[in-house]
């Protein structure tokens, strides 16, 4: 059994944050990347708007580059996934793969939260060539062309509004008669010129070939097909925080998220934090998971230092 003074699990930008951090603090933290090693970013294709890359970079690359980064101060960054958590004492038992046994003083959780999709085979065919599940993240990528949006709550309608402002023609997809988001954000999305929703339809099939999303093949509910021209799908039908170690041992909201101080870290547990998306249901960007990052590693080391 490994006795370590800090582990991280996740390896998105929070969690590779957290490392950098940790490492230059000295508490030569180990880091487990988890499901999917970069985190969601490496599922993405090209990414504008993280401050520092004027020309932009591949989600992928970004990920190696933070790796990297973190490597360079210390950081043990292993390949492996939690399959045990306790925390009812300090120093919490933590288990990986089911057989490797550690003993952590602080645990910095970054394991994310992913979003969800619909489960068709042509969905994971384009993903990232049409299909994306953030139109913060990839709508730049289609000014002037026309995008669907699957979803009728407020992130639906948000995500349909903010692509209005950029493209041609957005169709709303909705599977009810009604839209289940807020009355301000209906009004918006019903008034604005080039959104057109379609409700009490289904997406069937996503269309395209070797260049990415061409259509959509949509059914309404009394079973008629119907084709929308599109070149990019979007997914805004929620997001599932990767949290099931967790449920029991801390406090977590309605929607499994892990409830922090405000302004903070800290989780209901003294000595675990949280950073990234697994804590955050509202931004869910890269630069946020980031700075969250770089406040899990300094609440630990502040931590460590009051117990001392």
């Amino acid at each position: 059994m490994e006795e370590i003074k800090c582990l991280i699990l996740g390896s998105g930008p929070a969690g590779f944050t957290a490392a950098i951090y940790a490492s230059r603090a000295n508490l030569a933290p180990i880091l487990y990347e988890g499901i999917t090693p970069g985190g969601q970013l490496t599922t993405t294709t090209e990414i504008e708007n993280f401050p520092g890359y004027p020309e932009g970079i591949h989600g992928t690359q970004m990920m190696d580059d933070l790796r990297r980064q973190a490597q360079r101060f210390g950081a043990d960054v292993r390949t492996g996934i939690a399959t045990h958590v306790d925390l009812s004492s300090r120093p919490f038992h933590v288990v990986v793969d089911g057989t490797k046994e550690f003993k952590a003083d602080t645990l910095i959780i970054a394991t994310g939260a992913t979003a969800k999709y619909l489960g068709l085979p042509s969905e994971a065919k384009f993903r990232g060539m049409g299909v994306s599940a953030c139109a913060t993240c990839d709508g730049f990528f289609y000014r002037q062309k026309d995008v669907a949006v699957v979803g009728g709550g407020d992130t639906a309608c948000e995500e349909a509004s903010y692509l209005a402002s950029i493209c041609r023609q957005v169709y709303l997809i909705v599977r009810k008669p009604f839209l289940r988001a807020s009355k301000a954000m209906q009004h918006r999305v019903l008034n604005t010129p080039n959104i057109k929703v379609l409700f009490e339809h289904n997406t069937a099939e996503i269309l395209g070939d070797d260049n990415g999303v061409t259509g959509a093949l949509l059914r309404d509910n009394h079973g008629v097909e119907s084709t929308i021209n599109i070149d990019g799908f979007f997914l805004a039908i929620g997001h599932h925080p990767v949290t099931e170690l967790f449920v029991g041992q801390l406090d977590l909201n309605d929607e499994g998220y892990i409830k922090t101080r405000p302004g903070s870290s800290h989780t209901s547990v003294e000595g675990v934090f949280a950073a990234g998306d697994v804590k955050d249901p509202t931004y869910r960007q890269a630069i946020v998971a980031a700075g969250s990052g770089c406040m899990a590693a300094l609440d630990a080391e502040r931590f460590l230092l009051e117990q001392e």
